[in-house]
């Protein structure tokens, strides 16, 4: 797998994260289910994330054995698919919602390669920025990590706390966008707490590569946010936002502008 680092600088990923430096301020990363709870308010709520301040919208498309998420995303997703979202689906909500800000798709592995070869390049053709795929762990499978790499979108890469630092270089090496840092161990939910190793988690990291780096994983609230956001480039918020997608657009956006009223604060 060839270094993916120089393809960075031309990406809307890039531009937004050197904006958001050039005012000192930390990425909002918004995620939300593609089609959940129904297409129509499913559009409401992108364009509810972006009037927010959402600097960056993972749509996350929906699947069947959704492993890495807990109950909430989990209700979601199997409430997307029984409402028939798709894979094509959600670049199509893409495509109407028209935002502004970038998106990245958040998915496994097997609706991406369901969506046939050209799957990549129809997203970016979409409006799409870059891609997160949870179940492909750097050096699992070089050709289709070749494949992600080399399309028009970054490509997002995991780490978890517990990865050494050597193993932290690679996996940046072989990304694009960002760096997608999980918390803590276990699944995407609701948490009263931030881990307390996280710090230290955040400083390997931050000596292993030069691309920002985001954290997400059971961050909920306004608190949680800015004490995150005073270490890391940008805060991933998923569970809470779906959660309120469920109630409503109007929750969406009161949860998205106390969460960017937290991290400026």
């Amino acid at each position: 797998m060839a270094s993916l680092l120089a393809t960075t600088s031309s990406s809307s990923i890039a531009r937004r994260f050197d904006a958001l430096r050039k005012k000192s301020r930390t990425a909002l990363v918004c995620y939300v289910t593609a089609g959940h709870p129904d297409v129509d308010r499913s559009l409401a709520t992108l364009a509810a994330l972006e009037e927010g301040g959402a600097d960056i919208i993972e749509l996350g498309v929906p699947f069947s054995d959704p492993i890495a998420d807990g109950p909430i995303i989990q209700a979601s997703s199997q409430q997307a698919l029984e409402n028939g979202m798709t894979y094509d689906g959600a670049l199509s909500l893409v495509e109407r919602a028209g935002l502004k800000v970038p998106v990245v798709l958040f998915s496994y592995l097997n609706p991406i390669l369901a969506a046939g070869p050209d799957a990549l390049t129809r997203a970016a053709d979409a409006g799409v920025s870059g891609v997160l795929v949870t179940d492909i762990p750097v050096g699992a499978d070089p050709a289709r990590e070749e494949w992600l790499g080399n399309s028009p979108l970054s490509f997002i890469r995991l780490v978890a706390p517990t990865t050494p630092a050597d193993r932290m270089a690679e996996i940046a090496r072989h990304g694009s966008g960002f760096v997608y840092l999980i918390s803590r161990l276990g699944v995407t939910g609701i948490q009263e707490s931030t881990a307390a190793g996280l710090p230290d988690v955040i400083q390997r990291l931050r000596a292993a590569t030069e691309l920002p780096i985001c954290v997400g994983f059971g961050i909920s609230t306004p608190a949680q946010a800015r004490t995150v956001g005073k270490l890391a480039d940008g805060v991933v918020v998923g569970s809470a936002l779906v959660k309120a997608a469920g109630t409503g657009p109007k929750e969406v956006l009161q949860l998205t502008r106390s969460l960017r009223e937290g991290l400026d604060g």
